[in-house]
């Protein structure tokens, strides 16, 4: 039976989850409990109000952002061309994350793992809403502006370091920094992650309470968490971003979502 690791607290990195293929990889995933959090931000953009109670149920989320070295895999399993940047020694570490990405290209990555990989351990991929991508990021503390509380970025320790690293020209190595208390790393920064949503700006006005996914319809994907490019690296965990989903950007990559199906809920 497939171990899904629990969030009860502040956890140990995970190990990816073992299966009989080479490739691909499943990444290591992390189970985000079903509850009810606050979504949004009183004090954000105006598209971050209402800040509005949502439920959400339990789901899995990889620890880290796809990298290069996974993403090569599916290149070469489908015959793709692989994105903008791949060959740029800035981008191509096969440890950092991949970018130049669109969504339709993310969108395409979840259903191949999904039908290559994902049969053995019955779990579905596909990209994170924003409400999934905003309770994962918060690691539970409901209300705060960051993953570790409400302090700024630039207090971290290291944030200097990083910013005069890797991140003055690209994204790092994912997983280089402290993860969050679910155990997920680089939530609110490296780069933005697409999410399967369309995007509105006053969606919050009318999202539904449970399990909302964003409007129908929509010229822009939605789109979360810090970039490298920024001035200021790291992102609230409320910030909302929205780019037309054919755009691939170098500051754009991705993460995926796990449904949680019967026989791994057991």
């Amino acid at each position: 039976m497939l171990k899904i690791k629990e969030t009860t607290g502040r956890i140990q990195p995970m190990q990816p989850i073992s299966l009989s293929r080479v490739e691909p990889s499943i990444p290591a995933l992390v189970r985000i409990p079903a509850g009810w959090f606050l979504m949004g931000c009183d004090s954000g953009q105006d598209n971050e109000k209402p800040v509005h109670r949502v439920w959400i149920d339990d789901f899995l989320l990889a620890a880290r952002q796809v990298t290069n070295a996974e993403y090569d895999a599916f290149l070469r399993d489908t015959e793709t061309l692989p994105p903008p940047f791949w060959n740029d020694p800035v981008f191509n570490h096969p440890e950092r994350p991949v970018v130049g990405v669109s969504w339709h290209d993310a969108a395409r990555y979840c259903q191949w793992l999904s039908e290559t990989a994902g049969k053995t351990p019955g779990i579905k991929f596909r990209l994170p809403t924003e409400a999934e991508w905003e309770r994962a990021s918060r690691g539970g503390r409901d209300g705060a502006l960051y993953p570790w509380g409400n302090a700024p970025p630039q207090s971290l320790a290291g944030y200097v370091e990083r910013c005069a690293g890797d991140w003055k020209t690209g994204p790092e190595p994912v997983a280089r920094a402290e993860a969050n208390a679910y155990g997920l790393y680089n939530m609110c920064d490296n780069v933005h992650e697409w999410c399967s949503d369309w995007y509105a700006p006053e969606y919050y006005a009318v999202s539904p309470e449970r399990n909302p996914s964003g409007p129908e319809t929509g010229g822009r994907r939605a789109s979360r968490g810090g970039s490298w490019r920024h001035h200021i690296k790291m992102s609230r965990c409320a910030a909302r971003s929205s780019i037309p989903p054919e755009f691939k950007y170098a500051d754009y990559g991705f993460r995926v979502t796990g449904d949680v199906e019967a026989q791994v809920r057991s």
